[in-house]
């Protein structure tokens, strides 16, 4: 049976709240905690004015701005508190990579303040960078395609003999770019570090098929839930808008060992190529749930509302069976709203509906 937050009177703040063409978790996440009959108090917090879910008038009852990640745990906790004077917060989830290890290292000081999550330990979440997970899963019966950490620009000369082209480049938290020749791996390699910064990586590519598995852990090894979806349309920047979902019971052992081995906590989602050799390769463990979380709702699955029950201790059985051949197509869509409000969150930072 699937979690009911119908009697739940508490306030849950989600993050990530930007939809578009490499939209972020926030929204659809937000929406699951609607459909499990949730009535309470829902907080946006945002980093940015224009992140397009603020503009939702039946989405969020009030917004608040966050420092950007970077800016460390003092500025982190001094918004927090202000922002706790206003709104007592029950329930966080964090739906953003760069975002995730703040909230990790940040988990006795939340639970001071009466805020809650379920997220993984801290080495469990650095086990699944991407920087570390050839060296981490291989020796454990988990393939993953040969990856190589770029710390500047000159070790491009010798990637035709480690790894060969086409290959992907990839920042450490965002954004894939292919290249097929050392001049576009240069090209991509300024790109990327002009946006996301050093180190980036160097990826094999796996020719075969792609699939993408949103799952809750337990964080004893085992799953709460778990959707697997396969991508139908998908966007120049590599994002899924649209899929649907499969079974396969060689996929779900693959990713169920995976999970077994971090004995990870919380939402995350697997990247997995199987082989033309029918192999499955690990290709990114994202520790958050996916923008396309909703298609778990829809399935059987309604996770988000899991991590909610999770988050505040309790007991919480194995979701129902995700339904076969469910799928999603993602549709762009205007939002009209009066420049006031965005006048309102960017002068004051914060913005009061309901």
């Amino acid at each position: 049976m699937n979690p009911d937050l119908s009697k739940l009177d508490i306030t849950i703040a989600v993050t990530g709240l930007k939809t578009g063409d490499n939209p972020q978790p926030g929204v659809p996440v937000i929406r699951s905690i609607r459909a499990a009959g949730f009535t309470g108090r829902i907080v946006g917090l945002v980093y940015d004015s224009l992140e397009s879910g603020i503009y939702l008038d039946d989405l969020v009852d009030q917004v608040y701005q966050m420092p950007y990640p970077s800016a460390g745990a003092d500025a982190f906790l001094t918004r927090l508190d202000h922002i706790l004077e206003r709104t007592p917060l029950d329930v966080i989830i964090p739906t953003l990579d760069s975002e995730v290890i703040l909230y990790i290292r940040l988990a006795e000081e939340l639970k001071q303040r009466g805020i809650n999550t379920f997220l993984p330990s801290e080495e469990c979440f650095l086990l699944r960078d991407k920087t570390k997970l050839e060296s981490f899963f291989t020796p454990q019966g988990v393939q993953v395609p040969k990856t190589i950490l770029l710390t500047n620009v000159s070790q491009l000369n010798t990637l035709h003999e480690e790894i060969g082209y086409p290959c992907f480049i990839k920042g450490r938290y965002y954004e894939a770019a292919k290249a097929a020749s050392w001049d576009e791996a240069i090209k991509h390699f300024y790109d990327i570090q002009a946006r996301w910064g050093l180190p980036l990586l160097a990826q094999q590519i796996v020719p075969g098929e792609e699939y993408n598995i949103v799952i809750v852990g337990d964080g004893e090894g085992d799953t709460i839930g778990m959707v697997p979806q396969k991508k139908l349309v998908i966007t120049d920047k590599g994002k899924g808008f649209g899929g649907v979902v499969v079974k396969s019971a060689s996929l779900d052992e693959f990713a169920r060992k995976i999970i077994s081995i971090l004995k990870w906590r919380g939402p995350c989602e697997l990247e997995i190529i199987r082989g033309l050799d029918g192999v499955f390769y690990l290709i990114e463990i994202n520790p958050r749930f996916p923008a396309w979380v909703r298609l778990a709702e829809g399935s059987g699955q309604n996770q988000p509302a899991a991590v909610v029950l999770k988050a505040l201790g309790h007991q919480v059985e194995p979701l129902p069976e995700c339904k076969t051949g469910t799928m999603f197509v993602r549709h762009a869509e205007d939002i009209i709203a009066d420049i006031s409000v965005m006048g309102e969150v960017s002068a004051k930072s914060e913005l009061i509906r309901r």
